[in-house]
């Protein structure tokens, strides 16, 4: 399939968010990407006629969990915590297709909003139930995008042969966890009453609340300094789309 292959688009990875964070389950994590993203370079390796680009996934964890409101953007420094040495691994196995002469993307994906599973796919249940509510602080800065524009800002890295390393795909506008909540209780016709305490969570899911419990205000930068045009820039506009006017 890559022998000849005008580019290579990787996406696949372990869900993080499942529960508990066992070793077994952290392994299955760290090498679902870091593995299937090596063994696709050494196939490029291989091949022929190679693929002029190569974009691969990696993510918003890159750099680690962050409570504060510290604007991250492609050349800000990484992490420490677990799924930011997972990041660095993922991005650093993609980066040898370089020595190829291949084009790498790096797409630092955040928080997905679409009508079926991810972020969405675990709050919408709760607030249609009337249990909906933000996590911990609510302080910390959720990085969502839009489904359209996920696959939007994929396509603009796929024809522009100026765009390599990092790129943050995020819409330009994240919101507190709190602000999130609001909005789609809003969408939703719903409250936004019913607070997770941190120290609940963390009895509940252990190392894995982490995520959820800290954010990163990550801004596409590269994206907007390319020229790309969100279709869903701001959290009211992407909800609108996905359940319908929030007025």
């Amino acid at each position: 399939e890559i022998e000849g292959a005008t580019a290579v688009i990787h996406l696949a990875g372990e869900p993080v968010l499942a529960g508990r964070w066992s070793d077994e389950h952290k392994r299955r994590v760290r090498n679902s990407r870091i593995e299937s993203t090596r063994l696709l370079v050494e196939a490029m390796r291989t091949a022929k006629v190679k693929p002029a680009a190569f974009l691969c996934a990696s993510a918003v964890g890159y750099y680690g969990g962050r409570e504060g409101d510290e604007e991250l953007d492609e050349e800000s420094s990484p992490g420490e915590d677990f799924l930011a040495r997972v990041v660095r691994d993922w991005e650093a196995a993609a980066d040898r297709a370089t020595a190829l002469g291949i084009r790498v993307v790096k797409l630092r994906i955040g928080l997905v909003l679409g009508e079926n599973g991810g972020l969405l796919g675990k709050m919408v249940p709760l607030f249609r139930k009337f249990v909906g509510g933000p996590v911990g602080s609510g302080r910390q800065v959720l990085p969502w995008i839009h489904i359209d524009d996920t696959v939007g800002l994929i396509l603009f890295a796929l024809d522009r042969p100026d765009i390599q390393g990092p790129l943050n795909v995020t819409a330009p506008s994240p919101v507190t966890m709190e602000e999130f909540c609001h909005q789609l209780g809003r969408a939703l016709r719903r409250p936004s009453l019913l607070r997770v305490p941190a120290p609940l969570l963390r009895l509940a899911l252990g190392e894995a609340a982490d995520p959820m419990l800290s954010g990163q205000k990550a801004l596409p930068r590269v994206a907007l300094r390319q020229g790309y045009v969100f279709r869903h820039p701001t959290l009211p506009s992407a909800l609108a789309d996905l359940f319908g006017s929030t007025s």
